[in-house]
């Protein structure tokens, strides 16, 4: 009886190590140095990070949104720096977050041949140049068709996956962000996205940052994460940092909701490839 208490105890204390998606002030819109992201996760006692910001954009610059390609160099220096700082206490990958724009697969493709990564998160913020979770942007929803919306960005999530740039699939309903939801759910689009992400071995990320948001809920939601843990996409967990203080937040929420999908497990990435599995 002793014994099957002392394994219960370990089952519940375990939980997630790993933060893969943290920005800098490269980006233009995240505050803090490395060194304060770092700090956070050691507190939380988490083992593994990655810094993973936002790329230069292929097809036009902002500044306000993503780094510029001048600041590439300059990134990696910094994380190699805080790698060396903190050798020994945690391990520090290197990520990116990268935009998918049809028709600038060859220039992104170039972009990060250009240096090494463990992981590479892909992302849409873009439809037809539309920053439709931009601040900046949003009234634009005003003038939209929903459903429309929707089905297109989903449409871009398989195109993404498809196109063999990416190792993790970002956020993955954060089409939701401002609260727009759609006039009913869009199963059979997640279904077939998740089919898509199966085939082309991608990750998806849970990522906590949209409980900081007005829709006030993880991405994915509880049902969407269900049918891409029932089609075995892997998954990878995400606070999408914008400041010190969001690293790892609200972590344990997420595993909660990851078991709840269905999820035993969870991956780590070292140079482009799944290197282990945890165990939530």
């Amino acid at each position: 009886m002793m014994f099957v208490t002392i394994i219960f105890v370990i089952i519940l204390s375990m939980k997630i190590i790993s933060d893969y998606h943290m920005h800098t002030k490269l980006c233009g819109h995240a505050d803090g140095e490395p060194a304060q992201y770092v700090e956070r996760a050691l507190a939380l006692g988490l083992t593994e990070i990655g810094f993973s910001d936002h790329a230069p954009l292929v097809s036009h610059r902002d500044p306000g949104i993503t780094m510029d390609h001048s600041e590439l160099p300059q990134y990696h220096q910094m994380i190699e720096n805080i790698r060396a700082q903190y050798k020994g206490k945690i391990k520090i990958r290197t990520g990116i977050e990268a935009d998918f724009l049809p028709g600038f697969e060859t220039q992104t493709q170039a972009l990060l041949g250009s240096y090494p990564y463990d992981y590479v998160i892909g992302s849409i913020h873009f439809i037809k140049r539309w920053g439709f979770d931009d601040p900046i942007q949003r009234q634009e929803w005003d003038n939209k068709d929903i459903d429309e919306v929707y089905r297109e960005y989903y449409e871009l999530l398989r195109q993404s996956a498809a196109s063999g740039l990416f190792d993790v699939m970002g956020h993955v309903d954060v089409v939701k962000k401002f609260g727009h939801k759609p006039s009913q759910p869009m199963i059979d689009d997640v279904k077939r996205t998740a089919q898509t992400f199966k085939k082309a071995g991608v990750a998806i990320e849970l990522n906590t940052s949209g409980l900081r948001k007005p829709v006030k809920e993880m991405y994915p939601s509880l049902w969407s994460l269900e049918i891409y843990a029932a089609a075995g996409v892997p998954l990878t967990f995400g606070s999408d940092a914008h400041k010190p203080e969001e690293v790892g937040a609200d972590f344990d929420q997420a595993r909660d909701l990851a078991l709840k999908a269905g999820y035993k497990k969870y991956v780590i990435f070292q140079n482009r490839k799944i290197f282990k599995q945890n165990s939530l």
